[in-house]
Order: C-alpha cells, then structure tokens, then sequence
C-alpha cells in the first residue's frame, strides 16, 4: 500500500501509539514529503518523550515505523520524520545559529574550533549550513559515539 493513500490510517495508528503510551498528543500536522512521513506532534509534557539529547525521540520515531510498517502493511521503502512540541525545529535553529556563529569567530581569530561530540544527525545540520562559506572547512573527527565537527579557517 501506498503511504500517500493511508494517511488517514496512519493517523489513527499514531494516535492509538500515543493513547496506548497514556499520552494525550495532538497531532499538530501529518504529511508525505518524498519518501518521507512527517509528523508534528503537540503534548503535555513533551520532555518525557524527548529524552536527553532527543534520544527518546528517535527510539520512538523508529518504533513508529515499525509499526506502520506491519499495521498498514506498507511496502514501499519510507521514513518517519517526528517533531515533538516543535524540539527538533528549535534544537536545528540553534545548530544553524550557533555554527554561523562559531564559523564567524574561525574566520576572525585564525584557529580551529572543536564542537562538542554530537550525533550524525546533528553533525550533518552544521557541514550543510557551512557549507558554502568560501574561508572555513568543516570534517568531523573521532569515533562513534564520542564525533565531533571541527571548523577550520582556510589556509
């Protein structure tokens, strides 16, 4: 079955996840984007289901698809995207923010700036928004779990 077909289903199979989990969650919006399912959801107490460093989140994003996956019996390859309360759209304001931000004081100062270790997710927004800066370059450094993004001035 299609995913464009079934959002109707889809929602309801959300909203049963969420009554089942004793969470009142509103769906704030529900579409496909490409191969892509997004989700917005609205909650009471949206840090419970967030987790520290969004990590509740994406066990939950992934569970989801799992279970669309068998209940509606949905073939084609897809991917769940889930925002909760609007975290993951402030948390890659933030990552753009503060990437510019540090790119800038690269670019002043002349040396190197070592973020903190993130996960790939996170990595990927800061390459992308540095991207087209002509006098810094970006490489991520060390291993799994403990990757982190260097900016560096050009030589």
């Amino acid at each position: 079955m299609a995913l464009l077909n079934n959002l109707e289903k889809i929602k309801k199979e959300i909203e049963e996840f969420f009554k089942k989990m004793t969470f009142e969650a509103e769906i704030q919006s529900l579409s496909k984007e490409g191969p892509t399912l997004t989700l917005s959801l609205k909650v009471e107490e949206p840090q419970i289901l967030i987790g520290e460093k969004g990590e509740t989140l994406f066990e939950i994003q992934h569970l989801l698809k799992l279970i669309l996956r068998r209940k509606i019996n949905i073939e084609e390859a897809f991917y769940v995207d889930l925002d909760i309360s609007d975290y993951k759209k402030k948390k890659i304001a933030y990552l753009k923010e503060m990437a510019r931000a540090l790119a800038e004081e690269v670019v002043l100062i002349k040396k190197e700036k070592i973020l903190p270790p993130m996960s790939s997710y996170e990595r990927r927004i800061i390459h992308l928004e540095l991207a087209n800066m002509p006098n810094i370059t970006t490489e991520s450094i060390g291993q799994e779990p403990e990757r982190k993004v260097v900016i560096s001035p050009c030589p």
